[in-house]
């Protein structure tokens, strides 16, 4: 854990790996100025567990479709279960991350993000229930938000009794949107004095919008997520009459008074990420609300890691010590 969390990061030079990647894929953007739908559909060709070669697939002990009746409708879940913790969920004392992807609350599908979380569920030990939520702008705020609540309860009860979960080990997790919405629901939770999660996961968490950092500038565009299409995002996300900065929406922009008492949190922030800003900003602020926090930077990566991992060592080795901070925080 770093002593002294700064307010902004930094970045070094870019991997060479993700570079080629990029330079391969030239039209894959998230937030670019086509339209999403196009990029819904790019996404899944191209990180679509189904689209990687054998020799790129991660190995899982086990895969489970399943679902849940939500406050709107079929809730879809896939969870993964790893070879790593089988006599955990034997003994009912199994650990689980709820995990909600990103892609600007827009784009994004379970498919794209199995590989990295299956890497994740093996080195922790965990097992990774991976939400297929509803999308905006077809479904705007607090839906997701109330989808992630009934997955993380379903789990504190009687589907974690099911499948072996220990109650008190259910944590939630997410990239960029789903980053935020995981500090989100931790704010909620506690406002509304509910059971905790056991920890946040957050990798390259949105907890503001960066309209003002250096990242934003440094990183506006070429590295995969462009930054003025975080502004479109959050146009699809919120319904009108809702401002940006609900407390829900935007935590990063909170005092620091209303961040106390939150679950353990490990945040994973990369130098060539126009997010990079906002998430060190937010883990400054956990530490200085006195949370347990531990911020982790890779300055060489850009946003998207955990779907690059299998083009780039350097995103995978990130990707694994994902799962080692994972294994870390719930077991405690």
């Amino acid at each position: 854990m770093t002593s002294s969390i700064p307010k902004t990061g930094s970045r070094s030079i870019l991997d060479s790996e993700v570079r080629s990647f990029l330079a391969d894929h030239p039209d894959l953007h998230l937030g670019g100025a086509g339209d999403f739908t196009a990029e819904r559909s790019h996404h899944t060709r191209v990180f679509g567990f189904h689209s990687l070669d054998d020799s790129k697939q991660a190995p899982i002990h086990q895969v489970e479709f399943t679902a849940i009746r939500g406050p709107y409708g079929t809730i879809s879940i896939r969870v993964l279960y790893p070879a790593s913790g089988q006599e955990k969920t034997r003994a009912g004392e199994a650990a689980a991350l709820v995990y909600f992807h990103g892609g600007g609350y827009t784009v994004g599908t379970v498919d794209e993000f199995e590989n990295g979380l299956r890497i994740v569920a093996e080195k922790s030990g965990v097992q990774v229930y991976a939400v297929e939520y509803k999308l905006a702008p077809e479904w705007r705020f607090p839906t997701q938000l109330d989808e992630y609540s009934c997955v993380v309860e379903w789990l504190q009860n009687e589907g974690g009794r099911a499948r072996g979960v220990h109650p008190d080990r259910v944590c939630g997790g997410g990239d960029s949107a789903g980053g935020n919405m995981t500090t989100a629901l931790s704010l909620r939770f506690k406002d509304e004095g509910k059971k905790p999660l056991k920890a946040q996961i957050l990798l390259y968490p949105e907890a503001r919008i960066p309209f003002d950092t250096p990242a934003a500038s440094e990183n506006n565009s070429g590295y995969y997520l462009e930054c003025n299409g975080i502004f479109s995002f959050a146009d699809h996300y919120l319904p009108r009459g809702t401002p940006p900065s609900h407390p829900y929406v935007s935590p990063g922009m909170l005092p620091i008074s209303s961040l106390k008492d939150l679950p353990p949190a490990a945040i994973f922030t990369c130098g060539f990420d126009p997010l990079r800003d906002v998430g060190v900003e937010y883990a400054s602020k956990l530490q200085e609300a006195e949370n347990d926090v531990s911020w982790h930077h890779f300055q060489t990566l850009t946003h998207g890691f955990i779907q690059m991992a299998p083009w780039s060592q350097e995103a995978m080795n990130a990707t694994i010590f994902v799962g080692n901070e994972t294994k870390r925080l719930a077991y405690r």
